[in-house]
């Protein structure tokens, strides 16, 4: 069974950095796609960065672009999400999704059909 755990969330004040975590397991594809939306109350839910895990490839939302970075540790099957340079309109529930169909999408929509629990960040002003 598919299960990805997010870590790392929490809060933070504007401009810091944080680094988010999704421990994949109970699958043994190789090549797929993972990426990170967020979900900020009374908002629609954002994909904001993908990544295909076989070749690197990765999509980043242009309301992240050149501060957050999407990343991946095969061995350790972990997907992360550097973020840097944050503000309070960042401020949401993060999820990380799996795409596992071949060929799968990087650009992180309905597509992803596996999803962790979600793990909260706040950034203050």
């Amino acid at each position: 069974q598919v299960q990805l755990v997010e870590s790392g969330g929490g809060s933070v004040q504007a401009g810091g950095s944080l680094r988010l975590s999704c421990a994949a397991s109970g699958y043994t594809y190789s090549d797929y796609c993972m990426g990170w939306f967020r979900q900020a109350p009374g908002k629609e839910r954002e994909g904001v960065a993908g990544i295909y895990t076989g070749g690197g490839s990765t999509y980043y939302a242009d309301s992240v672009k050149g501060r957050f970075t999407i990343s991946q540790d095969n061995a350790k099957n972990t997907l992360y999400l550097q973020m840097n340079s944050l503000k309070p309109e960042d401020t949401a529930m993060y999820y990380c999704a799996a795409d596992l169909r071949d060929p799968c999408t990087v650009v992180p929509g309905n597509e992803y059909n596996y999803w962790g629990q979600g793990t909260q960040v706040t950034v203050s002003s």
